[in-house]
């Protein structure tokens, strides 16, 4: 593994509806403002993962990706802070939850090798401390935080 996630995850508390406050671009969410990320638990005991997002061009509708995610890390399956997510048949991802508010009103989530990261919140904004916090975090964490876009929110 390349770093840890964190510790103590509670995959109940993490469930529901939470707001993209800034992610690295890659192709499947370029140029979309008002993306979310809903998690719900399945009757299989995965996690049902409903993606949303608009594109920039006005009249745009929302575009919806749909996939599924489950507990544990490649190694170790019971491993906190780890989720294995998958939106393309039987390919999962790594997804690490490497800060986390107590609350968990807030998180920062990175992805393989570096690849992805995103500052999540349940709320469409977070104060600036907030997001400065996790990203001096990603820093430390050896992310390159200057390819990080900020998502617009609708209101």
């Amino acid at each position: 593994m390349e770093y840890d996630p964190i510790q103590n995850f509670d995959l109940k508390k993490y469930l529901g509806k939470w707001y993209e406050i800034a992610r690295f671009d890659f192709r499947f969410e370029r140029d979309m403002h008002s993306v979310t990320a809903e998690y719900m638990m399945r009757p299989d005991g995965k996690v049902r993962v409903v993606n949303s997002g608009r594109k920039e061009k006005p009249g745009s509708r929302l575009s919806v990706a749909e996939g599924k995610a489950k507990l544990g890390a490649p190694d170790d399956p019971t491993r906190p802070g780890f989720l294995k997510v998958s939106f393309f048949g039987p390919f999962y991802s790594p997804y690490y939850i490497l800060a986390l508010d107590p609350d968990y009103r807030y998180a920062l989530v990175g992805g393989k090798k570096r690849k992805y990261l995103w500052i999540l919140s349940r709320t469409p904004k977070l104060p600036q401390k907030t997001i400065r916090q996790l990203i001096d975090r990603a820093d430390q964490l050896g992310f390159d935080t200057s390819k990080l876009v900020f998502t617009r929110q609708s209101e």
